[in-house]
């Protein structure tokens, strides 16, 4: 849990994925599409840690437990918040606030 905490401090968008995931695919691309520049962590492609980052997610409340979004350190929520908050227009704000975009 406190691994997830730090990583996602560091960062405006953190973005808790794996490679093979389409919904993980989608919600990259949005963001990206947004002129956001997410770190993303790819839990397949991190063997040992990929899996208790993981198990943190899902003892967090995320369920799937990829993707999982963090914007400005708080938990924003998988593949469903993240459109919800897009087409309710709520998510450019958002990214405005945690400073992950300017424009």
């Amino acid at each position: 849990m406190e691994r997830v905490t730090r990583l996602v401090s560091q960062r405006a968008v953190v973005i808790f994925s794996k490679s093979t995931c389409c919904m993980s695919h989608t919600i990259k691309t949005l963001f990206y599409d947004l002129g956001v520049n997410p770190t993303v962590h790819e839990l397949d492609e991190e063997p040992r840690a990929g899996k208790e980052i993981e198990k943190a997610l899902i003892r967090l409340g995320c369920n799937p437990s990829v993707p999982s979004v963090f914007i400005g350190g708080e938990l924003v929520g998988g593949a469903n918040e993240v459109m919800t908050l897009h087409l309710s227009c709520s998510l450019v704000p958002l990214l405005k606030q945690a400073g992950a975009i300017w424009l």
